[in-house]
């Protein structure tokens, strides 16, 4: 599995540790991703999550469940995809200060840390690279064959495909993306470049 990266470009309401085993004893508050997952018997990223209940640089109000109270501390298994140091692992702030990103040999997971049983399982298989884009206010997922963008608001956009293997991200300037991508009808790298604000190519 590759090296855990921490990325916290966004402002966030949470505090997160990255433990190096799973507890001998559990939380009271513990869940699985995605759930009921058997391919956390292959390994799994365990986050202690602990949703912060004042944001004082935002004079944010006291984050709590629906008839709850308070949130508290809980334990999120992220499931393995791939043991390939290539693909990422670890955990991402996201547009939204509520929702962390958490990443696990390229499987990743958009969780909800007030209300942890809801939460997104990226659909690709795997994630190969997740890209906090603050300028745009959107977490950049890339895929072997398109780019997929989370705002605060859950889906942004993908795109259609831009390579039939493989997107290589060269540049980001002025809200656009250029990157190349295989083709295979020519068998050659083509260069694309992606509008941000709507994922459209251009």
């Amino acid at each position: 599995m590759s090296t855990t990266r921490i990325d916290l470009s966004f402002t966030h309401a949470w505090q997160a540790e990255v433990l190096s085993a799973r507890p001998a004893i559990l939380p009271a508050r513990n869940f699985v991703y995605p759930r009921d997952a058997d391919e956390i018997e292959r390994g799994a990223l365990e986050v202690l999550i602990k949703p912060q209940t004042e944001d004082l640089s935002r004079n944010m109000p006291p984050v709590r469940h629906s008839g709850s109270g308070i949130s508290q501390p809980f334990l999120a298994t992220c499931a393995l995809g791939f043991r390939d140091p290539a693909v990422p692992t670890g955990i991402w702030a996201a547009p939204n200060p509520q929702e962390i990103c958490t990443v696990c040999g390229g499987y990743a997971y958009l969780i909800d840390t007030v209300d942890p049983q809801r939460f997104t399982m990226i659909e690709y298989r795997p994630v190969l690279e997740v890209r906090a884009l603050t300028e745009e206010r959107l977490l950049l997922f890339v895929g072997h064959r398109s780019l997929l963008a989370w705002g605060a608001n859950g889906l942004a956009w993908e795109t259609a495909k831009l390579s039939d293997e493989g997107v290589t991200i060269t540049r980001i300037e002025n809200g656009i993306l250029h990157g190349i991508g295989w083709q295979m009808i020519t068998d050659k790298e083509e260069p694309f470049a992606v509008d941000l604000n709507s994922g459209l190519q251009l």
